[in-house]
């Protein structure tokens, strides 16, 4: 994750996360991607039912019930687990998460837990009443799904309407005073609809945006040929600091961040290096505390039968089950080969990543793009876009 506005438009500088000692349990939310301690934030999966049939989906969800998923007792005993454990997020996922009915109350738990909670969804399903439950709660966040426009969007989420539901969830969650923000997905054919992805954070007063790389898996697994070439990827995030930019320029600061591809923060550095040189050298004491890529470290995964995960999109390898052992016994067991090796991974990579002089600032990228593509683990990521040159 990279912070575009943090970094770019310097509205976060080292001293920011240093006041906080870096600890995940004391920094505010938009600096805990800088913490040292690195205690997961963790999504769960509470469902594999969607009432939208997203061509992208990494969980392969459908609207039909599943029998496998955790009860609401196990759930709050995961939760229980998590806040012993000091992770700092629960991300509720799906599926769509708000299908399950016991969500706030899970969410509530949470709450009452100290930890922060947060949900990802499409949106569709926040009429009023949902939005003031939710805010009733005390989430911390409602990240809500757009893909472009309506004719785009209504396309990759495989629903007519699903658009316009969505920004009537936004409305809803904006006038009951939650914080909200859209997740968007970038690939070749919605790559043109960016720029109007940020006139609707201008035209609805949105504050927050995540431009997320596309990942091969799930459903994702058949659109590798649809991800952007290495040039097209480039142009892209130029394209989100450009108007990033504009917005800070005109008084209307975002919160803009892209996902997925940790290259961005050495190509970030690499722009600012002639742009700004003072500011270059910060952000790189910032890039050095994010430390890249953190699968297996600090973001992990559960999903709905209670198996434990890498993160939401490695699902061909489980760490266990939380029915027969804690999460966090599972996540530090590191007599687990590959838990282990993803605790260390920059001693594994191999390939143009291992001689890579960005490898301490992106942490080898995302090792399951590069599984998915060449069959080996430690692989470089093929989504890169670092020129030789630049990596040297």
């Amino acid at each position: 994750m990279i912070g575009i506005s943090k970094l770019y438009c310097g509205t976060v500088e080292p001293s920011d996360a240093l006041r906080y000692e870096r600890h995940s349990s004391k920094l505010p939310s938009h600096l805990l991607q800088f913490s040292k301690d690195k205690h997961p934030v963790v999504v769960w999966n509470v469902t594999r039912r969607c009432n939208l049939k997203c061509v992208h989906c990494y969980a392969h969800a459908r609207d039909e019930s599943f029998s496998n998923e955790l009860t609401t007792e196990q759930g709050k005993q995961l939760i229980d687990d998590l806040a012993d454990f000091g992770v700092p997020v629960i991300l509720f996922s799906g599926g769509e998460p708000l299908i399950r009915k016991d969500l706030p109350e899970l969410a509530h738990y949470a709450v009452e837990k100290g930890l922060r909670a947060v949900i990802s969804t499409n949106g569709t399903l926040i009429p009023p009443e949902t939005a003031k439950i939710l805010k009733d709660i005390g989430l911390s966040y409602v990240g809500i799904s757009l893909d472009g426009m309506e004719a785009i969007n209504d396309r990759f989420r495989g629903v007519k309407g699903a658009f316009k539901a969505a920004l009537e969830g936004i409305e809803n969650c904006r006038n009951a005073g939650i914080k909200v923000g859209l997740r968007f997905t970038v690939n070749r054919f919605n790559v043109d609809q960016i720029p109007n992805i940020f006139n609707l954070l201008r035209e609805m007063d949105i504050p927050r945006a995540c431009f997320y790389h596309l990942v091969y898996a799930g459903r994702g697994s058949s659109l590798v040929q649809e991800d952007l070439s290495h040039e097209e990827a480039r142009a892209s995030v130029d394209l989100i600091m450009d108007l990033t930019r504009r917005l800070h320029d005109e008084g209307r600061p975002k919160e803009i961040l892209t996902v997925d591809n940790h290259a961005d923060g050495p190509y970030l550095y690499l722009r600012l290096l002639k742009e700004n040189p003072q500011r270059a050298k910060e952000v790189l004491e910032l890039l050095e505390m994010n430390e890249g890529n953190s699968s297996g470290i600090g973001i992990g995964c559960v999903s709905w039968d209670g198996e434990v995960y890498a993160d939401q999109f490695w699902r061909h390898h489980s760490f266990g089950n939380i029915k027969n052992r804690p999460f966090s016994e599972i996540w530090t067991d590191t007599t687990e080969p590959l838990m282990k090796k993803l605790k260390e991974k920059k001693r594994h990579v191999t390939g143009r990543c291992a001689r890579c002089r960005w490898l301490e600032i992106c942490g080898g990228n995302f090792r399951v793009r590069a599984e998915a593509v060449t069959g080996d683990v430690w692989a470089p990521d093929p989504a890169c876009y670092l020129t030789d040159k630049e990596i040297a």
